[in-house]
């Protein structure tokens, strides 16, 4: 698959500029460093949507990934296998203007505005890539793939993260939304300090806010986590065995 940059509508290119411009506004106070550094790689702008062909080009010179075009949500395997391979999955397809606040699925805004500027992270992505190495070794294992989800979860999806300027959003899931973005800052939600244990034991749901997030101290944190998740993992798979 590819995308087809000629496809887009004009309510596309709205829709892209809306989303683009309602979070830049907040992203000075509420988006990590990182980020902020990577959406100045990727070379984003308000009303254009990003060409993969650049998008990956700048990607392959900073961290060595690019982005693979899906449908929508793969299989296990799937997920796995291309983030092992050093290549993120993301969808072509943008939300429609009724639909700005709540999508069931995850489209391009979330995909590529909010995942990629990290991409350009080395450490992040080093994370990423050995995170999907163990997914490989247990797809077909439905709780182990429970497990490591969880951590996914509330590290790429919702993480917070310390800067030296505060409390900060890394999670793609949180920097692709107004309201949580604004939500998961406040002093409403329990903030956990960074736990696999804790977040292996904690289940989430998909259709709200999140009720709980939890704090990583730097990326070298989640990257030098891949043997306790490693190990976490194998001490609770025995327990059901």
């Amino acid at each position: 698959m590819r995308q087809i940059y000629e496809n887009y509508t004009q309510e596309d290119f709205e829709v892209w500029k809306i989303l683009f411009d309602r979070q830049m506004k907040q992203f000075p106070t509420h988006a990590c460093e990182a980020y902020r550094d990577g959406l100045k790689i990727a070379n984003f702008e308000t009303g254009t949507i990003p060409d993969f062909k650049e998008t990956n080009q700048i990607l392959q010179d900073t961290t060595g990934w690019q982005l693979a075009v899906v449908p929508g949500i793969v299989p296990d395997y799937t997920f796995f296998e291309l983030m092992a391979n050093r290549r993120f999955p993301a969808t072509t397809w943008l939300r429609k203007m009724k639909e700005l606040d709540y999508l069931e699925e995850p489209d391009m805004f979330h995909d590529v505005f909010a995942h990629v500027p990290l991409l350009t992270n080395q450490h992040f992505v080093n994370f990423l890539e050995e995170l999907s190495k163990i997914g490989l070794e247990y797809v077909g294992n439905d709780y182990a793939i429970q497990l490591l989800s969880r951590v996914y979860w509330f590290t790429v999806e919702f993480g917070l993260i310390q800067d030296p300027a505060g409390l900060r959003i890394y999670g793609a899931g949180i920097l692709s939304s107004a309201g949580e973005t604004r939500f998961s800052l406040s002093e409403k939600p329990p903030k956990h300090a960074f736990s696999i244990d804790h977040m292996l034991d904690t289940a989430y749901r998909k259709d709200v806010f999140q009720t709980e997030y939890f704090i990583t101290e730097s990326y070298e944190q989640l990257y030098d986590s891949i043997p306790e998740i490693r190990k976490l993992m194998a001490e609770k798979l025995k327990t059901v065995a």
